[in-house]
């Protein structure tokens, strides 16, 4: 393998660019295949998990590699595009590796797994020859938004030895032992950090695929913004069981970190008991509107709308109304336009003046006041609107989201483009957009490679 380095560190390979000999960018590393073997054999690298659009992961051997980079994995341009599903002789470092409790072999003392390395052999073969470990545990939820999670710095050692920094340790990989065993409450800080830059619907697909027990430990140590983030893109059924593997409060936490649409529309489908104790165990402010969007019929714009678009008084200015919709928080279609309300200036609001769509914003000088650009033409929706009619009136104005008004002109909210797409496709788009693929025929080089455990 031309551009090989002499040890790479796996965890690090995670959300790399994966490139064809073209310099085409197809995917990036979501993890790397390994087959166990009998000790003290290291584990045989048999290839990476590729995710290549739309959020399908596929199988690269690592025959097929030709660079790897700290940037940049290229591959000879053969890659079969059939959905990568893992084997029962087959170890996913990334998702199953990182984390675990093992022990040193001659002491039976209890370490952390902080990465494991993969070295080129002479026969071109990779191998999974040294452990970096930890002795510092201390597991639970990462760092959470804004803050680094921290994890001990690993180098290379010469030898057999083993070199310390900090609290870190590079092993061979015959010095440990303890892989195999199925361990109950894995941490997953190292999972995660992995991940750290990962867009909510990619890990949320990541999540997806890992197994039950794996899954609810990374939801166990997500912190409460980030996990809220994933459980609005992933399929129901696992909203629903990640909820459920959670303590009750942390769950309350999480709903309350969650859009109030998403909030409801999980909690709609929880049996009434359960809804109505998480909805005591979030914050008053938290639970009302989650509990006003719970009394409209799902297929209305009432239910589907959020209660927090943004709302500016009609003495705001231009400059003051595009300092909100610059919050990279924000969703893009609800930063498409800011609703003009007499105060309070928030839902259910005054009395509502009209819209002003970010296009107009952005022709105005910024110390122009929003009321005197208001479009207060358009009539808005109303909350017992079908989901029919809102696709028709958003399509028919061109329009990514809308104002959702009562019939005293109050402001309760405003139905996205986004909401109305969710509702339309079919109930398990999002699980056929993640399970895509599988119906590709199989390669003969993969079927060799993985067909034999990685053992030629």
């Amino acid at each position: 393998m031309s551009g090989a380095p002499t040890r790479v560190f796996i965890a690090r390979l995670a959300g790399v660019a994966v490139f064809d000999p073209a310099g085409d960018q197809v995917g990036r590393v979501r993890d790397v295949v390994v087959a166990l073997r009998l000790a003290p054999r290291p584990p045989r690298v048999l290839g990476l998990v590729v995710e290549v659009a739309p959020r399908r992961p596929v199988f690269l051997p690592i025959t097929r590699v030709t660079v790897i980079e700290a940037d940049a994995i290229i591959f000879d341009g053969r890659l079969n595009v059939r959905r990568f599903q893992k084997r029962d002789s087959e170890t996913l470092v990334i998702a199953e590796l990182l984390d675990r409790t093992i022990r040193f072999r001659d002491t039976g003392e209890p370490v952390s797994v902080v990465d494991v390395a993969m070295e080129p052999t002479r026969t071109r073969d990779w191998l999974v020859g040294k452990v970096a470990v930890s002795r510092a545990g201390g597991r639970g939820r990462v760092a959470g938004r804004g803050e680094r999670s921290e994890r001990p710095g690993v180098r290379g050692v010469r030898g057999r030895g083993l070199r310390r920094r900090g609290e870190s340790l590079i092993v061979n990989w015959d010095a440990v032992e303890g892989f195999s065993a199925v361990e109950h409450g894995q941490g997953a800080a190292g999972l995660i950090a992995a991940f750290e830059r990962m867009k909510p619907a990619d890990l949320a697909n990541f999540v997806h695929e890992l197994p039950e027990k794996r899954r609810t430990e990374v939801a166990v140590a997500l912190d409460d913004e980030r996990l809220a983030d994933v459980l609005e893109e992933l399929p129901e059924d696992d909203q629903i069981e990640i909820l459920g593997k959670l303590e009750v409060d942390r769950a309350a936490d999480v709903l309350e970190a969650m859009g109030p649409d998403d909030a409801a529309d999980l909690l709609g489908e929880l049996p009434t008991e359960q809804r109505e104790q998480l909805l005591t165990l979030m914050q008053p402010q938290d639970a009302a509107p989650v509990r006003r969007l719970l009394t409209y019929a799902d297929d209305s714009a009432g239910g589907l709308m959020t209660t927090d678009p943004v709302i500016i008084a009609p003495d705001a200015t231009v400059a003051e109304a595009l300092a909100q919709i610059r919050n990279p928080d924000l969703n893009p279609a609800l930063a498409a336009q800011v609703y003009v309300c007499r105060p309070p200036t928030a839902t259910p609001t005054g009395r509502y003046l009209g819209t002003v769509h970010f296009q107009r914003l952005l022709r105005e000088p910024p110390p122009t006041l929003v009321s005197g650009i208001v479009d207060a033409e358009l009539d808005p929706l109303r909350p017992t609107m079908s989901l029919e009619a809102v696709a028709m009136y958003l399509a028919t104005y061109n329009l990514v989201a809308g104002a959702v008004v009562d019939e005293n002109g109050h402001l309760l909210g405003a139905v996205t483009i986004d909401d109305v797409l969710d509702h339309l496709l079919p109930e398990d788009w999002r699980e056929s957009v993640m399970d895509a693929g599988a119906e590709v025929s199989a390669d003969p080089e993969e079927e060799a490679l993985r067909g034999t455990g990685g053992n030629p």
